[in-house]
């Protein structure tokens, strides 16, 4: 029974889609759910997986083409695998795990060359190019430079012209769009972070041990942001037109890096999680944005953001917000640096801390005790607990 193989219906957020990689090609067998082909939004990639088992009989959209919801990507026979897959698949099963698990060494990069093991004529091209001698293999005797290693470099094009992916488009679209539509401004502050660290050490075996996920800093985050946006409503805010609309939920969405770019999924009612839920939660996303599994729902309803470039090593920042949050957290590397403690000089784990906000709504007062909320809470997080 011939079968066509359509675009999923898409949420009324997204417009279209980028055919992005097709995994099957015209005649090859496809169990049933297994992958055919990538679908490339603005927010995630949808993979589109057989609905039977059968054969991909023609490809109607190739790679780089726009489609919507409810086209015809290709055909699909429906049929059973061919006797030697079968087998191959029946071989397969009593394939150890040692032997799966193998993995191929990775290459050995080749050793540099010494400038003076270049022939005049390598090096006469290598002084017009710019070429320094760490950027050449030789292949000569010896490891020496010739003349053709030197043109092999000097004719390699110096730049390489790749289109951005759905996903890079969107983030600089809406990034465009947080600079010229917002008054952005950022203020800065510094958290002692001794307190959380103690906690952290003190019941990291007994944590894992009951809740079977490690308590990591973001969470102590969250839980300070969250309070804060309580207290401080309007940063939980967004606008629309000439209207402010106050968030009664709190949806914290955390940046987090992926292969693809930027994501930003979202953990849903905060003011309801536990450390543990939400050291959970941001796990799951991260794996999830990993292996390219994030689904359209883990990306939307976030009415705050949180950001963390210290974990790229970087000292301070000024993020750019998340249109159309009004608000954004900016966390940084921790630094022991010497701090004056009831009069006495002593070495302390701490972190600058950014809001950008938008000044269109968001006042500076109300931005920097936002600031002060969270520097209070996470510098002493029993306030967390007793609701302070």
């Amino acid at each position: 029974m011939s079968i066509e193989i359509k675009v999923p219906v898409l949420p009324e957020s997204v417009a279209d889609a980028t055919v992005a990689t097709w995994h099957k090609q015209p005649g090859d067998f496809v169990a049933r759910d297994e992958n055919i082909v990538d679908l490339e939004t603005d927010k995630v990639v949808l993979e589109v997986p057989a609905p039977t088992d059968g054969y991909l009989k023609e490809i109607i959209q190739g790679e780089g083409e726009t489609v919507l919801s409810d086209q015809v990507l290709a055909k699909f026979e429906e049929g059973e695998a061919p006797a030697e897959q079968k087998e191959s698949s029946a071989e397969a099963t009593v394939t150890t795990v040692t032997e799966t698990k193998t993995s191929t060494p990775a290459p050995v990069a080749p050793t540099a060359t010494n400038t003076k093991g270049a022939s005049p004529a390598a090096r006469k091209i290598m002084s017009e190019n710019g070429i320094d001698a760490s950027q050449v293999t030789g292949t000569g005797r010896g490891g020496r430079i010739t003349k053709p290693n030197a043109l092999d470099v000097a004719n390699t094009p110096a730049t390489e012209r790749v289109p951005m992916s759905r996903l890079r488009q969107m983030v600089a679209n809406r990034m465009i769009e947080a600079q010229s539509t917002a008054a952005m401004l950022t203020s800065f502050n510094e958290v002692d972070l001794q307190a959380v660290m103690d906690i952290r050490k003190k019941y990291k075996e007994e944590f894992i041990a009951k809740h079977g996920v490690k308590l990591g800093l973001m969470s102590f985050f969250v839980k300070a942001a969250t309070e804060a946006l309580k207290k401080f409503p309007i940063i939980n805010a967004a606008t629309e037109g000439t209207d402010i609309i106050y968030n009664k939920n709190h949806h914290i969405g955390i940046a987090v890096a992926s292969p693809r770019g930027l994501v930003v999924p979202v953990l849903k009612y905060t003011d309801t999680m536990g450390l543990a839920d939400i050291d959970r939660q941001i796990m799951d996303y991260a794996i999830a944005a990993r292996d390219g599994k994030l689904g359209m729902d883990d990306l939307q309803g976030g009415t705050f953001t949180i950001t963390n470039g210290g974990t790229f090593g970087s000292l301070m920042s000024t993020p750019i917000l998340n249109a159309p949050q009004s608000a954004i957290l900016g966390m940084h590397t921790i630094k022991q640096r010497p701090v004056v403690v009831d009069g006495e000089i002593v070495a302390r784990p701490m972190m600058y801390i950014a809001l950008t906000y938008d000044h269109r709504i968001i006042d500076g007062k109300d931005a920097v005790l936002f600031l002060v909320a969270i520097k209070d809470a996470l510098e002493d997080p029993a306030r967390l607990l007793l609701n302070l």
